[in-house]
């Protein structure tokens, strides 16, 4: 088994329960975990044998763009998407933060972690 991390996917996306978090938009930090069996890829050194990163990032960026409510939806929508696209992912974690987030405080960042293992 092995670990796959993409880290700190800076995105500007319209998420949120209040109008103007919608409606003007915010900075996001997303960062993704996903376990697979890097075995056959490390011998073979071919794409096709592994979790390819660049779609990772692909879904992380495209999910980001759909505006929700709660940063648990758009969680939930990149892992699910991950595991219907990607048979090899055996586990994926991930974090979606919400940087200066408007809650009347001096706080930098708000953070929704969510995992999902892959049911045989």
């Amino acid at each position: 088994m092995g670990i796959i991390k993409v880290e700190n996917i800076r995105v500007f996306a319209h998420h949120g329960c209040l109008k103007e978090e919608t409606a003007v938009g915010s900075d996001y930090r997303v960062d993704l975990v996903v376990k697979a069996d890097l075995g056959t890829s490390a011998k073979s050194d071919e794409l096709k044998d592994t979790v390819d990163y660049v779609f990772l990032n692909k879904v992380v960026r495209e999910e980001m763009g759909k505006p929700s409510k709660l940063l648990e939806t758009v969680a939930q929508r990149i892992i699910t998407r991950i595991f219907n696209e990607d048979k090899m992912p055996t586990k994926a974690t991930i974090s979606v933060s919400k940087i200066n987030p408007p809650i009347g405080g001096d706080v930098e960042m708000v953070t929704i972690k969510m995992s999902k293992r892959r049911k045989n």
